[in-house]
């Protein structure tokens, strides 16, 4: 593990990016389908953008939502926002005006950035009626024009302005210095909204460095080298391991739009980087799409997965085909991720009680504890430090609920081991009570994804008359499967491999399982409840 133990802790990503574009203005740092832009390029194109904002009005402490996909405009955007002393609103781009508009009446932005396919889709019917003002809306392949799907409609919607368009009006201008406080809220970050109304989380200033500082010295990241942005920038894991993370490095982030796996393989080969951290079912559609997935990922020097638990025979895959070790990573939303990593040139042992690999260990500035209400060892994670936000935005009593003298109630069940290992066992939501036994779904999943045949599978409980619940497990077979099992028999080898408790009595199959854009198994969705 490397500590950096000389390395610039800036107090802020923008002071980190302000640096690089004074010290080193010729340096690239985004790199998108071929086209690379330097820092002196973001710099001029943010300025501009952010001089364009505050004079239609923008003040300190608007909020301004971002409506993209993984593209250079996200950057630039993000930047315009925190130098016109603005907060950015994350919006995930799959997200429909319903869902869109939530988002915009809690935060109440100003300012709504979207793509121009977003924005006709979506986005002026969720700004219509809302606190939205100015619209921008931008086309994502203007610096790579001949990426632009054939059939795409360009041109700038209705009630809307040119993102380059605004630039170009702007170019030159600069706005004063605004030099963010470490406790300013950077972003708000929505949670998922799988477990009910999306909240927007305050990651700070201070929180989002410290994420991105603890990825550069846990990982090691440093120049040259570039960091593959696989997450959704949307996402906390974006903007920590992505964004910040580059940024604080002094790498340039690789940037494909959409996550689609010959275009991301292609990104791979041609722009070498070193460090990424995704989903690792997006790992997995990598490796498995690629025959020369040796050659392909020799350019890396550490990979680190977070967002959904990971079995062990996911990681052996991964490595028998890349030759790279998957090192487990974990955090939330509200933790500006991670909390638990494992460290270079370790491997993560695996729980012989629950059978979950552990998520890491702790990493720097973050305390961690198990709220155990037995001699069992096994309870609620709980995780503070430098990067546990300080709330949600305008929820004081979801706040208290969560975060108590600054310890933040992840809602997972873990234990950790003699040796300082954390595990995961589950989400104590999802615990399965079968017949008075607790079930965690991560025990039954990790033994159905080592069938030769089972690329996926999500269990959840379901209501049963004479167990309570009983165990349901949903399978996506690995394509090409000849001959493959039917549900009876995934039963049967089931019931040879676990206590009679925890085989699961319903398999059903299905071409894929429902996830977030992050990873995460919707187990309400399997569950048949509605959001």
């Amino acid at each position: 593990m490397s500590t950096h133990p000389t390395a610039v802790r800036p107090a802020s990503v923008l002071e980190a990016f302000r640096r690089t574009a004074a010290t080193a203005p010729d340096d690239v740092v985004l790199r998108f389908l071929g086209h690379d832009l330097t820092a002196a390029e973001v710099d001029r194109r943010s300025d501009a953008l952010a001089a364009a904002l505050r004079a239609d009005g923008l003040a300190v402490g608007d909020r301004v939502a971002l409506y993209l996909q993984n593209d250079p405009q996200y950057v630039v955007a993000l930047l315009a926002a925190w130098k016109a002393g603005a907060i950015a609103v994350a919006v995930n781009p799959m997200l429909t005006a319903r869902e869109v508009r939530l988002i915009l009446d809690d935060s109440g932005a100003r300012v709504l950035v979207a793509l121009e396919e977003l924005h006709r889709a979506h986005g002026a019917a969720a700004v219509d009626g809302s606190t939205v003002t100015t619209v921008v809306t931008t086309d994502p392949f203007s610096d790579a024009p001949d990426h632009r799907p054939a059939g795409a409609v360009v041109g700038t919607p209705d009630g809307a302005v040119d993102l380059d368009a605004l630039v170009a009006a702007h170019d030159g201008a600069t706005v004063p210095e605004h030099v963010p406080a470490p406790d300013d809220t950077a972003m708000l970050t929505y949670t998922s909204g799988t477990t009910g109304r999306p909240k927007g989380a305050r990651n700070t200033h201070a929180n989002v460095v410290r994420g991105g500082i603890a990825y550069r010295d846990w990982y090691g990241i440093t120049a040259p080298g570039g960091v593959l942005g696989i997450a959704p920038l949307f996402h906390v894991t974006g903007l920590s391991g992505h964004i910040a993370a580059a940024l604080v490095s002094g790498v340039p982030l690789v940037l494909t739009h959409r996550f689609e796996p010959g275009v991301v393989l292609d990104a791979i080969r041609t722009t070498r980087p070193t460090f990424t951290v995704a989903a690792i079912s997006a790992l997995m559609a990598l490796c498995r799409a690629d025959p020369d997935a040796r050659t392909t990922f020799a350019s890396f020097t550490a990979i680190a997965s977070g967002g959904a638990p990971i079995a062990p025979a996911v990681v052996e895959e991964f490595e028998s085909a890349t030759g790279h070790y998957v090192h487990n990573a974990y955090g939330m939303t509200e933790t500006t991720s991670p909390t638990h990593a494992v460290p270079l040139g370790e491997r993560a042992p695996v729980d012989p009680r629950s059978g979950a690999l552990a998520v890491g260990k702790p990493v720097p500035d973050c305390a961690t504890r198990i709220d155990a209400p037995d001699d069992s060892g096994i309870g609620e994670l709980l995780v503070s430090g430098g990067r546990i936000v300080p709330g949600y935005w305008e929820r004081p009593d979801e706040t208290a609920a969560a975060i108590t003298d600054g310890w933040l109630r992840t809602g997972d069940v873990g234990v950790v081991d003699d040796d300082g290992w954390f595990y995961v066992v589950d989400r104590k939501k999802d615990m399965i009570v079968a017949s008075g036994y607790k079930v965690w779904p991560r025990d039954v999943e990790d033994v159905l994804l080592s069938h030769p045949a089972v690329a996926d599978a999500a269990v959840v409980g379901v209501p049963d008359e004479r167990r309570g619940e009983t165990v349901k497990a949903v399978v996506a077979f690995r394509p090409g499967t000849v001959d493959p099992p039917t549900p009876e028999t995934l039963i049967a080898w089931s019931k040879e491999r676990m206590a009679a408790y925890k085989y699961p009595r319903i398999v059903e199959v299905v071409p894929e399982i429902p996830k977030t854009a992050t990873g995460k198994i919707l187990r309400r969705a399997l569950r048949g409840e509605t959001p």
